[in-house]
């Protein structure tokens, strides 16, 4: 059976990412280029740090807003990501110059869903891809992920079904309802942020090994 792969989103020190691939977590999304509200970013420097520090076996996301394929070329070689995951309006020909120079990074494109399913983005307009991922969209508060908010995952069964990549879903998800999310929708992935926070922003060690293990359990 498939294992289900598991991102944590919005890690911003080498604690917190230790505290993750520690818990089993397998990727660890790095946000660095902003355009729209967030207190997950982070710079650069601070995102190559967190790479260097984490075993070769977890592997790492540069998560941005940037639209611009010479910009995002320039971080994602600096950090040495694995993944490249687009929270952006980006023309598809900029991620094929992304994809062209960085043909061994795969390329992870977000199908926003409102709160009812309905779906946000135009799936013509995103023909470079390498894996789909479901979230959750809150326009009133000019927040393109990382929002909490849960959706109808209807909408994430019928994309993961008719899709011809492999779908990570996201929004919302907490260790109470991922379990419910992965035995309805069946996943390649799943994606937590907001989910496994502590008061102060950072991880919560608790979240992470229950999220963790709420996953491992049902695989």
């Amino acid at each position: 059976m498939h294992k289900t792969k598991i991102q944590m989103a919005g890690i911003k020190n080498v604690e917190d990412a230790l505290i993750c691939a520690d818990c089993g977590v397998d990727m660890i999304g790095l946000l660095v280029g902003q355009k729209h509200k967030s207190d997950q970013f982070i710079s650069k420097v601070t995102a190559k740090k967190i790479k260097d520090a984490l075993p070769k076996s977890v592997k790492t996301t540069l998560i941005t807003h940037l639209e611009n394929a010479e910009e995002i070329i320039e971080i994602a070689n600096y950090i040495d990501v694995d993944f490249v995951q687009f929270h952006s309006g980006i023309k598809d020909l900029e991620v094929q110059k992304v994809k062209e120079k960085l043909p061994n990074i795969k390329i992870i494109r977000v199908v926003h869903i409102s709160k009812s399913g309905k779906i946000l983005t135009n799936l013509e307009n995103i023909k470079t891809v390498d894996f789909y991922f479901t979230d959750s969209l809150n326009r009133r508060a000019n927040k393109f992920g990382g929002t909490g908010l849960v959706h109808n995952l209807e909408t994430d069964k019928m994309l993961i079904e008719t899709l011809e990549k492999p779908v990570f879903i996201a929004g919302g998800l907490t260790p109470e309802n991922v379990q419910g999310a992965i035995k309805f929708c069946k996943p390649f992935g799943v994606d937590v942020n907001s989910g496994c926070r502590a008061k102060d922003g950072g991880r919560d060690k608790k979240k992470v090994e229950e999220f963790v293990r709420k996953v491992r359990e049902i695989e």
